[in-house]
């Protein structure tokens, strides 16, 4: 099971970046899919989650519409579209198998316990400067 994080780079506040998160060894039926994201000095924190039924949670903080994951089956691809950078969405972004796939709140939100996943895609760095 591996999963390959890309798509990360320069951008300008207010720009838009789409990260891919390309799995092997499973295929998305079989695990969730979440994306993450640690800035320096921070811990990391969930932004998103895809189950294996296709069916999208965020948590609290990152619900809003400037986050928006989905996945392409034929690919085995998960994605993570942004957009309306922020400086504070400097990060490094990484995505990473469910073992709950997607467990969520009363109110729908993403649930996460950073205890509760598998295999770890290996970053990308998204850098929001002017």
């Amino acid at each position: 099971v591996q999963l390959q994080a890309f798509g990360g780079g320069l951008v300008r506040p207010g720009g838009s970046l789409r990260l891919s998160c390309a799995a092997s060894g499973f295929t998305l039926d079989m695990d969730g899919i979440g994306w993450f994201r640690q800035a320096p000095g921070k811990e990391r924190e969930a932004i998103s989650c895809i189950n294996t039924d296709g069916g999208t949670y965020y948590t609290e903080s990152m619900k809003g519409g400037r986050f928006t994951i989905s996945r392409d089956i034929a690919k085995n691809t998960v994605y993570l579209q942004m957009i309306n950078l922020k400086f504070e969405d400097t990060a490094v972004y990484y995505c990473a198998t469910d073992l709950l796939n997607c467990p969520y709140d009363y109110s729908g939100n993403y649930y996460y316990n950073l205890k509760n996943y598998g295999a770890w895609g290996q970053g990308t760095e998204v850098t929001v400067s002017s």
